[in-house]
């Protein structure tokens, strides 16, 4: 068998319903899927049974342990040459494979990833903060973008890697965040042959609103630093860059109070530039994303939402990285995450 496709899942039956359709209408059939049930209340079980006759299709349910340690189980099962990780909030076009086997047979890999889009049916909140996650503006292209600050590194909603070379590495390491870069950099170290497939690409549904997503983004800024410990190479000035546009903004908003308060007790025309002034980039780089989104989206409404969207992602992720860097590199604190109660959420 070519490929096996495995799906750690919890509490997600209706979006697993999406990706197994999706599946079946891939050109390429030789593969198989694998669902790992990572102890959900709300199962997906009879979902798959419903895709049993059209799919090679092996469910699982085990007790709760993480996405990392659930593709791990499915991978311990799996017959595919390749494996191919999927999140269950994504849906493949039709072509996917059929471009994984094209770029394969075009030039060898061990690993790859590819790059996610927002499909037309997705909210408009989803799409801004699919623009948020995969624009230039925000993460540097990091993500599979064709324009990047950083080489690319294959995430866990769309990850391939040869069976052998898996099991070789040992598969996903416990980390309960950040587990798919920490794979990742070993696959490099191990000195594996890793590309991007351009075109393989999913659409990705990611969070549903910005509640959930800063969530998100926190936690990826506890992972960076988590990860910086572990592989201090790691860390790049990309990787920073949340971080310096958080304390940047607080610092414009801190000087213009202090103009505000200056205008209160003496002359209002002569401070009034420090009151407004600091304002000017804010202002600037949400207009930057205003007509990235909106050239991108062709929507007024999503691109004024992917103004919010991006100002969380970077709070949110510089946050998370501060929160880190403070407890970790100078209380000497030991790894940890926030939000795990609502890690899939």
């Amino acid at each position: 068998m070519r490929y096996t496709f495995i799906v750690p899942v919890y509490n997600r039956p209706d979006e697993v319903d999406e990706l197994l359709n999706s599946l079946t209408t891939q050109t390429v059939k030789d593969f198989e899927v694998i669902i790992v049930e990572d102890g959900s209340s709300k199962t997906c079980k009879d979902v798959c049974s419903r895709y049993s006759g059209t799919l090679d299709l092996h469910y699982y349910m085990k007790p709760n342990s993480g996405p990392g340690q659930s593709r791990n189980y499915g991978a311990e099962r799996a017959k595919g040459e390749f494996l191919i990780v999927l999140d269950s909030d994504v849906v493949l076009p039709e072509t996917y494979l059929a471009e994984v086997e094209n770029e394969l047979r075009r030039e060898d890999a061990d690993a790859f990833g590819g790059p996610d889009k927002a499909h037309e049916s997705f909210s408009d909140t989803q799409k801004a903060i699919s623009y948020s996650m995969t624009s230039f503006f925000t993460t540097g292209g990091i993500r599979g973008g064709k324009k990047k600050l950083d080489k690319f590194y294959p995430r866990s909603y769309n990850m391939g890697i040869r069976r052998t070379a898996y099991m070789r590495l040992g598969g996903f390491s416990k980390m309960r965040f950040g587990e798919d870069i920490d794979f990742s950099i070993r696959i490099f170290k191990a000195g594996l042959r890793c590309r991007l497939f351009p075109e393989a690409w999913v659409w990705h549904k990611r969070r549903t609103d910005f509640k959930k997503f800063f969530r998100q983004v926190y936690n990826s800024g506890i992972a960076r630093i988590n990860l910086y410990k572990k592989y201090p190479e790691s860390l790049k000035l990309v990787h920073l860059l949340p971080m310096v546009f958080t304390v940047g903004v607080c610092a414009l908003i801190l000087i213009s109070a202090v103009g505000r308060v200056l205008m209160h007790y003496d002359d209002v025309h002569k401070w009034y530039w420090l009151c407004a002034a600091p304002w000017l980039p804010i202002i600037f780089y949400a207009l930057l994303i205003f007509i990235g989104s909106l050239v991108c989206n062709k929507s007024i409404k999503v691109a004024f939402l992917s103004i919010p969207a991006a100002f969380i992602q970077l709070f949110g992720y510089g946050c998370g990285f501060l929160s880190a860097w403070w407890k970790r590199c100078v209380r000497s604190k030991k790894e940890f995450s926030a939000f795990n109660e609502t890690f899939y959420k």
